[in-house]
């Protein structure tokens, strides 16, 4: 134990319950996912004073305990808080295939496109023509028009 002076309070239990609130406190404040770690090798050195424990053990404890679970807890934990980048509707379409429901022209500026259960404006991606009933992929999108080109007839659907 740690004396402030001979006969006194003991200071060890003190400093690491003010250790762990500290760490607490920064934790809060911030998004990085450390400072916690810290705060629980604190509280391990703080039960170890609790028990009676050398201020030695309660050192070795509190980086220990904070080491460890740094390097084993927080990268798991870092996967489930970093955000997932989820695909728009707008990106899956990219790739899907379809048929024409109105001859697409890009001179005359029109023609339509049926994409699962949704109807899309589009462009052929060559400016050719492409015929009512034909399966096509889609390229690419630009605004609400999605560009198109026929996909063979050997070609998987």
């Amino acid at each position: 134990m740690v004396y402030p002076v001979k006969g006194g309070f003991p200071m060890d239990k003190l400093i690491w319950l003010i250790l762990m609130v500290l760490f607490l406190i920064v934790e809060a404040s911030s998004v990085s996912v450390v400072s916690l770690w810290f705060a629980v090798g604190a509280l391990a050195a703080l039960v170890a004073a609790l028990c009676g424990g050398e201020i030695w053990l309660q050192i070795v404890l509190f980086f220990a305990v904070s080491i460890l679970l740094l390097c084993s807890l927080r990268p798991l934990v870092k996967k489930y808080l970093t955000p997932r980048l989820t695909r728009t509707n707008v990106d899956g379409v990219i790739g899907s295939t379809g048929l024409v429901t109105e001859e697409i022209d890009n001179v005359l500026a029109h023609g339509q496109v049926k994409l699962g259960a949704m109807e899309w404006s589009a462009r052929s991606t060559s400016d050719e023509p492409i015929a009512v009933g034909t399966r096509i992929q889609v390229d690419r999108v630009e605004g609400v028009k999605v560009f198109v080109s026929p996909v063979k007839v050997d070609e998987p659907v």
